[in-house]
């Protein structure tokens, strides 16, 4: 009766009707066992991360505006306050885009810095509010100063010579000591966003060349980022001595660039975790390419940090919804990774990528050219429900520091996974997902005695109410199509 009812909210059918549906689907329905091992812990899962656009860009990511168009900014004080209370809070790191979303510079190009008034207060502010642990400070480009072409638009470097190498690694220090003198809290730490970009050769991936950069890029040979990246980790740890300094933002420990820092033992001892972009991909890929994501890690941690969809792309899953929560899911699972990150918490009205970059949109004031979301009031925001509702249960119920417990899973499926948890507290969690067409039931083995509490999310609704599993040892949770289940226990629990 828990699934008639929640479907019939879900679908707007009566719970008679509802009923009918669903025993016939049930006829079709499919199932597995997992065994929960308790005594196999794995990778700690720190939590999420997500990007904030603090600053504007153009539509279609060309461009960036002298105009300010940005988040929280342009948000009302009661709008700013739904947003760290509503999405932001349970979010454990913010990506902030040096050169980008932060691109202020001094008389001298040479330190970015804030471009517009309250810029920084903004985000002490929200960082503060949400309970945010710290920012991932990475560079789209370095400050105007330091490049060829004395702009943030594309290029490279000026120089590689000692020299210049450690004047430049000065800087890049300096802006951290900026961060840090406003009071925000820097957790992560890269050199370059995409260092590859502006060059077809790294790793076989076509690019626009450098005069074709439509934002803030910069290019580096695999040589010359670890040649930099070796002046700067040094300077940026002794600011920050907790700092993650991750590497390379774009082909984790497979490509050129980590394949030039494994090269140079005493740089490699910098790094701390190995990061990747596999936007808008299918979710399998975690589990066929297994192999590929963590070659040559070196016992390094590997995650994604960053995760959208391109507006032009045809995805050969069957929605952006159940691929982003699964895809999360398989990182920690497959990849072990302690974190994954989102691109975009709130993404304006007036960029056309915005329905498949945010979590969330919002309306800046002003008269606008376009609007993609023509009733939301000027300096207020909505939830992007297919993006937002595939994370919302992991940002809600999935605490910092979880440690993942191995499953043992009869067959290891497309459609259907699983992902469970014991926080530091001793609570667990599991977290269920079925991206197939009927409803699927899993067979629970190894669970201690207690009470799980049910939490339902679908494209449509979010934190649905799916009541109470008692369990010890065994319990069977059936799983309707195209959605997500939490279940988590009110207490500790001990295991068996």
């Amino acid at each position: 009766m828990r699934a008639n009812v929640w479907n019939a909210r879900r679908y707007g059918l009566g719970v008679l009707a509802a009923t009918v549906l669903w025993a016939a689907v049930g006829q079709a329905q499919s199932a597995g066992s997992y065994t929960i091992r308790f005594d196999m812990p794995q990778q700690v899962i720190r939590g999420i991360g997500v990007e904030i656009q603090s600053d504007s860009i153009g539509s279609g990511n060309a461009g960036m505006p002298d105009e300010i168009t940005a988040v929280p900014h342009d948000l009302t004080p009661a709008e700013r306050a739904r947003l760290y209370k509503k999405m932001l809070h349970g979010f454990r790191y913010v990506r902030l885009a040096m050169g980008l979303y932060l691109r202020g510079t001094d008389a001298e190009q040479k330190h970015i810095v804030e471009r517009y008034a309250g810029q920084m207060d903004d985000l002490r502010a929200m960082q503060d509010a949400a309970g945010i642990e710290g920012f991932d400070v990475e560079y789209w480009s370095p400050a105007p100063n330091w490049k060829q072409g004395k702009t943030y638009y594309g290029g490279t470097i000026a120089g590689r010579d000692p020299a210049f190498l450690n004047a430049f690694s000065d800087a890049l220090a300096d802006d951290v000591r900026y961060l840090k003198a406003h009071g925000l809290r820097v957790a992560q730490w890269g050199l370059q966003n995409e260092p590859g970009v502006g060059h077809p050769r790294s790793t076989g991936r076509e690019l626009d060349d450098d005069s074709k950069q439509s934002y803030a890029t910069c290019y580096y040979s695999p040589n010359d980022y670890a040649a930099a990246l070796k002046a700067a980790a040094p300077k940026v740890r002794a600011l920050v001595p907790n700092v993650e300094i991750h590497a390379p933002s774009w082909d984790g420990p497979a490509g050129e660039f980590a394949a030039a820092i494994r090269r140079d033992p005493e740089l490699l001892k910098q790094i701390n975790a190995w990061t990747w972009h596999q936007i808008g991909s299918d979710s399998n890929k975690q589990i066929e390419k297994q192999q590929w994501y963590m070659r040559d890690a070196g016992g390094k941690p590997v995650y994604s940090n960053e995760f959208e969809y391109q507006p032009w792309d045809k995805p050969g899953f069957n929605s952006y919804f159940m691929n982003t929560g699964q895809s999360f899911m398989n990182w920690m699972v497959f990849e072990n990774s302690p974190t994954w990150y989102w691109l975009h918490a709130l993404k304006p009205v007036t960029n056309m990528e915005a329905g498949t970059y945010a979590l969330g949109f919002w309306r800046p004031y002003g008269e606008l050219k376009q609007n993609l979301r023509p009733a939301l009031e000027a300096g207020h925001w909505e939830f992007n429900p297919q993006n937002w509702n595939a994370i919302a249960g992991f940002v809600k119920y999935l605490p910092w520091d979880s440690t993942r417990l191995l499953v043992e899973e009869d067959t290891v499926r497309h459609d259907q996974r699983i992902l469970v948890w014991r926080a530091k507290d001793g609570r667990v969690g599991i977290a269920l997902s079925n991206r197939g067409t009927a409803a699927f039931t899993f067979h629970l083995h190894g669970l201690p005695h207690g009470t799980l509490h049910g939490h339902g999310y679908t494209v449509a609704a979010v934190n649905l109410p799916l009541g109470q599993k008692q369990c010890g040892g065994d319990v069977a949770i059936t799983v309707q199509p195209q959605s997500f289940e939490f279940w988590v226990s009110a207490a500790k629990v001990s295991a068996q």
